[in-house]
């Protein structure tokens, strides 16, 4: 059958099925997969219509701010509101993306969406932990960070990872100039990627070589690449193996897209999405910036790209668009994010996974319906 049902009462819970093409952690197989109540079971191969659906592992997001109107930073059970948006339309796991602010600020945003890690809803993406985004930034490359850039500090790290368990840092360099706190994350398991940043290319490659193990939304808010200057840009592609991109084809040209592609190993789309994604156009807040919705885009009073209102579903379908093939395309919207903060249970299709899946219309990549943690609801499409 196309879509799932329950297949019998087991000992332990349901068993529930799905049938299609199946996108598994071993390639393609037609027929079944199987779960009971939020793992998978089995993988079953037998005869699906010609027309059955795409059936892949659930999209994960590392860097997600806000949506359906809630932005992470207003604390309280914004991050709530944020994880239910995205799950509709396919995102089953994220971090919780918090931003420059006033150390107050950033404290109530992370001891909220603590919380809220802590009573997972069943509609809701689940929340892995924090993407911190600043404050450790450099002031001449804020993008749409509000000017509250502050040196790095391990004490106030500490601090708010004792809130909520941070899984990824952001910072500047400039802000860690003898690599001290780096070399501290990086101890911890926390990964550290340069964003925010106006320093040169041998700053970023020694970065790069002592603990840095990415970049936040490559080619954004950074130094380009120039032949004689080749600043982080030049940096990433010649030394990063972890990079983010945002895929929505406004903050990065298809063409660029295809040059980190080719250089960085494992580039992963992001959504970098704020409170206007899955709203209709009009005036919203990026943290403490107010925000201007128009079409795909997302801008600041002066024009300036504000994050987006991008969704992993888009993402998908746009890599597609470039030339992608599915396989690529899902990995990158979901297996090497998973991989890159340690979670090997996500992001994938296997026997003992999380059963987090995406299931897609053979014919335009619409969203049919999503697995989340075993739950089956129907998709939302933009």
């Amino acid at each position: 059958m196309n879509g799932a049902k329950v297949a019998q009462k087991s000992e332990g819970g349901i068993m529930n099925d799905i049938s299609g093409r199946i996108l598994t952690a071993d390639g393609w197989v037609d027929g079944r997969v199987t779960w009971q109540d939020d793992r998978v079971a089995a993988i079953i191969p037998e005869d699906v219509p010609a027309d059955a659906p795409y059936i892949l592992p659930g999209f994960v997001d590392l860097h997600c701010h806000g949506g359906g109107g809630a932005d992470l930073m207003e604390g309280g059970d914004a991050a709530a509101k944020i994880a239910a948006l995205h799950a509709r339309f396919g995102t089953t796991a994220m971090l919780a993306t918090t931003m420059t602010d006033t150390v107050p600020a950033i404290t109530r945003a992370m001891r909220d969406a603590g919380a809220v890690m802590a009573a997972q809803a069943p509609d809701q993406a689940a929340i892995l932990g924090v993407h911190l985004e600043g404050p450790f930034i450099d002031r001449t490359r804020l993008g749409a960070q509000p000017d509250a850039a502050i040196p790095a500090s391990i004490p106030l790290v500490d601090d708010f990872n004792a809130l909520a368990p941070i899984r990824v840092v952001t910072m500047a360099p400039e802000a860690d100039p003898e690599g001290e706190v780096t070399r501290y994350l990086d101890g911890k398991g926390i990964r550290v990627q340069i964003g925010h940043s106006s320093c040169d290319y041998e700053t970023a490659a020694l970065a790069f070589e002592s603990g840095r193990h990415g970049v936040t939304h490559m080619f954004n808010a950074m130094t380009p690449l120039h032949h004689r200057a080749p600043g982080i840009v030049g940096a990433a592609l010649a030394h990063a193996e972890h990079a983010e991109v945002i895929p929505d084809l406004l903050h990065v040209h298809p063409g660029a897209i295809r040059v980190a592609l080719r250089a960085i190993p494992n580039v992963y789309a992001v959504t970098d999405s704020c409170a206007a994604t899955g709203m209709p156009d009009g005036d919203y807040r990026l943290g403490t910036q107010p925000v201007r919705r128009c079409g795909n885009g997302v801008r600041l009073a002066d024009g300036t790209l504000a994050g987006s209102c991008l969704t992993l579903l888009e993402a998908f379908q746009n890599f597609v668009k470039i030339g992608l093939s599915i396989e690529e395309a899902s990995a990158r919207t979901s297996t090497i994010a998973a991989d890159y903060i340690g979670v090997w249970d996500r992001g994938r299709i296997a026997v003992g996974s999380i059963a987090d899946m995406v299931v897609l219309s053979q014919a335009d990549f619409s969203l049919q319906q999503v697995v989340l943690r075993g739950r089956v609801r129907e998709g939302a499409n933009p």
